[in-house]
């Protein structure tokens, strides 16, 4: 799929494109984490609203055992190495709730969750059904709602397992949210979206990615492509997109090139009671509209704004592997997604935003809590 807000989740036969990349972050809370060891594992947890288990990655501080293995690697993306099923470390580590942009999975940021596990805290990232790789449709995108009660889900699994009760601090809980994640991270910080301010959005801006995928016809189910109708967006159920998804357990959230940008209602900006921050991918003058996130970040009391210099809504991907930009081109493929810019690569764009998330979370659940 194509979407503003999202990483394009790319299915190609026998191929799916997320991965992972190894960064490190040498300080965080003031405890040096430098070299901890990543363990890994997939979890299956129950979701009411959705009609199978959740598929939700894992990463931690691992103790002891497991076996080495390098995850996500694959034509397109460089894996990393973590320990996958190790016993996790003991300790009330901060819990970073994960949400993958539309199109993508968890191991589509799997390369910033290996940071921050490796930083100290545990990271778990639902796979979200209907805007997620191989299984994506425009009907399903819009519908906020759902990913919010797949991250409250997580929530309540985690925090209540007889095993992770006692890896987790289920006080210190935040959120990191990426393009679609990164609304849903919003909605679920006390965000509230308008509809018509949506549907006026994409009235007014139609060549936005967002807005061409819900008009372009196509979606995808079982990893094939299939046509579907236009959807149009004052169809959406207004309840359900306007109503609040609050959960009250999150403490802290990062935004990564937030979808919605230009829907959210003010007073319910003006009502957001923890502390976000804002990340944006680009130069000044760059950064699409449909996720600048400067406006934002003054409506809210307390937030923070960074923005990463000559960077791009795909500098989020993992590394890439040599030659991958032109066989991406070979089967088709619109998007950059491999491209670099000659002044800076993508390996120091990733430095530089797991730096900002990394002491964002650290300020907010470690330093500031009590």
């Amino acid at each position: 799929m194509r979407s503003i807000f999202t990483i394009p989740g790319l299915t190609i036969p026998g191929l799916t494109i997320p991965g992972l990349a190894m960064l490190t972050l040498a300080l965080v809370g003031g405890t040096a984490f430098a070299g901890q060891a990543v363990g890994v594992q997939t979890l299956a947890i129950t979701a009411p609203a959705r009609e199978r288990p959740l598929a939700v990655t894992v990463w931690y501080p691992a103790a002891s055992g497991g076996h080495r293995m390098s995850v996500g690697d694959n034509r397109i993306f460089e894996g990393t190495e973590v320990l996958r099923d190790a016993l996790p470390a003991k300790g009330g580590f901060p819990l970073i709730l994960l949400s993958h942009g539309s199109g993508s999975r968890a191991l589509g940021m799997a390369w910033i969750a290996t940071a921050l596990a490796e930083a100290g805290f545990v990271v778990a990232g639902p796979d979200h059904p209907g805007t997620t790789s191989g299984d994506s449709t425009p009907e399903a995108t819009p519908k906020i709602w759902e990913r919010t009660a797949d991250l409250s889900a997580v929530l309540d699994s985690v925090s209540t397992d007889p095993i992770w009760r006692g890896v987790v601090d289920p006080a210190k809980v935040g959120v990191l949210g990426f393009s679609l994640g990164g609304t849903a991270a919003m909605e679920i910080a006390g965000a509230r979206a308008s509809l018509d301010a949506y549907v006026a959005y994409c009235d007014s801006h139609p060549a936005m990615m967002d807005c061409r995928w819900f008009k372009g016809g196509r979606g995808f189910v079982d990893d094939e492509e299939i046509k579907v109708p236009p959807l149009d967006l004052r169809s959406v159920d207004r309840q359900r997109f306007e109503q609040s998804n609050r959960d009250p357990r999150v403490k802290a959230a990062v935004l990564v090139d937030p979808g919605l940008a230009t829907a959210y209602t003010p007073a319910s900006l003006a009502a957001i009671d923890i502390p976000l921050a804002f990340v944006n991918l680009g130069s000044t003058g760059q950064i699409p509209i449909a996720v600048l996130a400067d406006a934002l970040a003054t409506k809210i009391a307390g937030a923070t704004y960074e923005r990463i210099e000559k960077a791009d809504h795909f500098s989020f991907l993992p590394l890439c592997k040599p030659g991958s930009g032109a066989m991406l081109k070979q089967i088709g493929e619109p998007d950059p997604i491999c491209d670099e810019s000659p002044e800076r690569s993508r390996a120091d764009i990733h430095a530089e935003v797991a730096d900002h998330i990394g002491q964002a979370f650290a300020r907010m659940l470690k330093d500031g809590a009590e």
